[in-house]
Formats: structure tokens, sequence, C-alpha cells
């Protein structure tokens, strides 16, 4: 079978994309990991792939960013789970998917063209060390996704660009994943390499000249490689009510973790949050 093409954005789209992306945004939790769905529902039965889907959730966020002196972002935030034959709406993720084969029982490859939104951005007043710094936008992507489930580990593959323009960055991951399961509670850890160009890079950790001050120096930003561990623990009350705790830290390499306005070595995320299963 012929490979899909990806065209990851039209011309003029851009308003349209963020505007579809601030949608998704009120309606699931950013910080979860793409494939979540399969995390909290166990859902690997390859009769779901012909069926639809839908869970409804609360959720409270905390994340730690890298900048000097940003404090903890805590947020409570809607959840909203869909998945269809065509379809899949999950961790500040929408999936149009394009192509699947089944090469055997649990053992199958999906191809999806993808939309993300990603609150990556800050502002002056976010921190002292980002006084003066030019406002730095969320991250509005979209590209490409490979999904390899088997009975042993899950792969998953991602390519996305910026679609709004304000960073005209691009990103590479790789993520293995596995869900033990023990009756109604199941484990998820999972590892992700992810590759950030120079762009995306200097976008959101470098120094422009305009933004030089004593103590902040000029910074230009170089493609980079970060290093992701993470567990995800669910437990199925009933068959349609579930609670799920979602922890990760990211190690910061050195081309970021240099840059003046940082001064963490990581970020960490944590999410605790409810599901309903329609």
């Amino acid at each position: 079978m012929r490979a899909p093409r990806w065209i990851p954005s039209l011309p003029g789209a851009a308003a349209t994309l963020r505007v579809g992306a601030l949608l998704a945004l009120t309606a699931t939790l950013a910080v979860l990991a793409p494939g979540a769905h399969a995390q909290v529902f166990g859902d690997r039965d390859p009769a779901a792939a012909s069926s639809t889907t839908l869970g409804l959730g609360v959720a409270g966020a905390f994340r730690q960013r890298p900048y000097a002196g940003a404090d903890r972002k805590n947020d409570v935030v809607p959840v909203l789970f869909v998945e269809s034959p065509w379809f899949r709406l999950s961790g500040g993720a929408a999936d149009l998917k394009l192509w699947r084969h089944q090469f055997a029982p649990g053992n199958s490859l999906e191809a999806s063209a993808r939309l993300k939104y990603e609150p990556e951005g800050y502002k002056a007043g976010d921190s002292p060390a980002l006084a003066g710094m030019d406002k730095r936008k969320d991250a509005f992507l979209g590209g490409g996704a490979l999904a390899w489930r088997t009975p042993w580990v899950d792969v998953g593959a991602e390519w996305v660009a910026d679609l709004a323009g304000d960073s005209k960055g691009q990103k590479l991951s790789l993520q293995v994943e596995h869900r033990f399961t023990l009756g109604p509670l199941g484990v998820t850890p999972r590892a992700k390499a992810q590759w950030l160009d120079r762009k995306y890079v200097d976008y959101y950790f470098g120094v422009r000249a305009a933004e030089v001050l004593p103590g902040r120096a000029l910074y230009l930003g170089e493609a980079a490689t970060t290093a992701e561990a993470g567990v995800r623990v669910d437990y199925a009350i009933g068959r349609r009510h579930s609670v799920f705790i979602d922890a990760s830290v990211t190690r910061l390499p050195d081309e970021i973790r240099q840059s003046p306005i940082v001064s963490r070595k990581d970020s960490s995320r944590l999410a605790v949050g409810y599901l309903y299963r329609f």
C-alpha cells in the first residue's frame, strides 16, 4: 500500500486552525499524553475500531515550567475524549485517521493526520526573569503520526510543525509504552524522546537582541533533544467510571538549560482526574 502524503497546512488556513485548536483546548486536557485513551479505557479490542466511544470528566493539572522564577501552573479543566473509526480527540490532540492495518489480533499499525495545542508560551509577567521579554504564544501544531500497537509494547512516532507561524519550528518524537493490568487497575509506564528544531528552541528559550538586559545575555537557540519518563495509573470503578493519575518528568538538554531565562534541569507535569464513559 502506498504511504499517505502529509499536507500540514493550506494557504490562508492559519486563522481557522487557531480557532479549531482553541476549541480543542477548552474541551480536553492538554497535559495528558497523546494516546491516553488506551490507557484510561484499556481499549485494545479490535471491535472498538468500528464503534464510537465518548468520555467526559474533569482533572486537576499541575505543571512546573523551566523558566527562572516561574510559578507552578495549576488548573482545573474539563476532559473530553472521543474515539470513532475515523477520528480521535484525546490529550490536546485531534487525529484524523487515514489508514490502519491489522497484522494479527492485538498487532496493528495506524497512520493519522494530527492537530495539536501545547501550552508552551509565556508572558513577561510570569516571572521577574522574563521581565522585558516579548510574549511567546502557545503552540498550534499540525502534522502526522504513526501508532504501532503490539501485545508487548506500543510505539508512537510524530512529526508536527508550527501552523500559526509564531515559532515556525518543528518537532519529532518517538514514544514507547506498555499497559500492565491487574483487574480494574492499569499501570502504563512510558518513555519519550523528542527533537526540537533550532527555530522552536530559539522561540521559546532564546533571548533576542531587543530583550538583552544586564544579567540576561543574548541567546540563540539550537536544535535540541529532550528525554521524558512518565507513568499513568488508572482505576475503573464499574463499567463507566474511571479515575487516573498521570505524572511525567522531562529532562532538558544543554541547548535549553544554558538559556539565561531557564533555571531548571527539567520540567514536570501531574494530572489527577475522573472520567465517565458513555
